[in-house]
């Protein structure tokens, strides 16, 4: 069977002993600012990335919900360096592989299959980056916000019969952060939309989105 890239990275680790840490719901891994000298792999778990803007807000970056290196900035010499984001644990508990950064690069520069690994993750953050703009730039709050949910279907999403089920608690502050929207009560207003018009459920504080279609089309291309 051929691994995927993160499966041959996760392997990799395992074979090198490198240390599991555990930590719980709402804890910070790292901080945005703060010198770290660690390389993190969650290898389970959800997380939250996020920085804050100079008005103190706090702006979401994304949801991780599957093995993934949290960061990974191109500097294979310093002993430490400055994480670019908060990493908070949204699920009940999350386990990630600590390894010193230096010995990870170290491991990246002698393995080609990790240096595939690297490649194919500096590619994947930038479109991430470019589609978290488009989504910002080309829709109003309301379009935002249905881009988001849409986006929550590949990380949480399963299908049951009133429709497709977020699996996962997002409040409306988490939804307020990830779209730019500083009033929680905007985002109220539009979650009462959405349900209003059909498009939306909400069961045991998850979302049910009953009508894809009508999220699509509130969302600018």
């Amino acid at each position: 069977m051929v691994l995927s890239e993160i499966e041959y990275l996760i392997n990799f680790l395992d074979a090198h002993n490198v240390p599991t840490i555990n930590k719980s719901r709402h804890t910070y891994l790292t901080y945005h600012g703060l010198e770290e000298r660690y390389t993190y792999v969650l290898k389970k778990g959800i997380i939250k990335n996020s920085i804050i803007l100079q008005d103190g807000r706090e702006f979401n970056l994304s949801y991780i919900a599957k093995p993934d290196v949290i960061s990974l900035l191109r500097d294979e010499v310093s002993k430490f360096t400055e994480q670019p984001f908060n990493v908070r644990v949204e699920s009940d508990k999350a386990t990630f592989y600590q390894i010193d950064r230096v010995t990870f690069w170290n491991y990246v520069n002698a393995n080609q299959e990790l240096q595939n690994y690297v490649k194919s993750y500096y590619r994947k953050k930038l479109s991430e980056n470019i589609f978290r703009l488009q989504r910002m730039m080309m829709n109003g709050k309301k379009g935002a916000v249905c881009a988001f949910i849409y986006s929550l279907i590949d990380l949480f999403g399963r299908k049951i019969r009133e429709g497709m089920l977020i699996d996962f608690v997002v409040t409306n502050d988490d939804i307020a952060g990830f779209c730019g929207i500083s009033a929680r009560s905007s985002v109220n207003r539009m979650i009462s939309e959405l349900r209003n018009d059909g498009a939306l459920m909400i069961k045991n504080r998850r979302f049910i989105i009953t009508d894809i279609s009508y999220l699509l089309d509130h969302i600018a291309n």
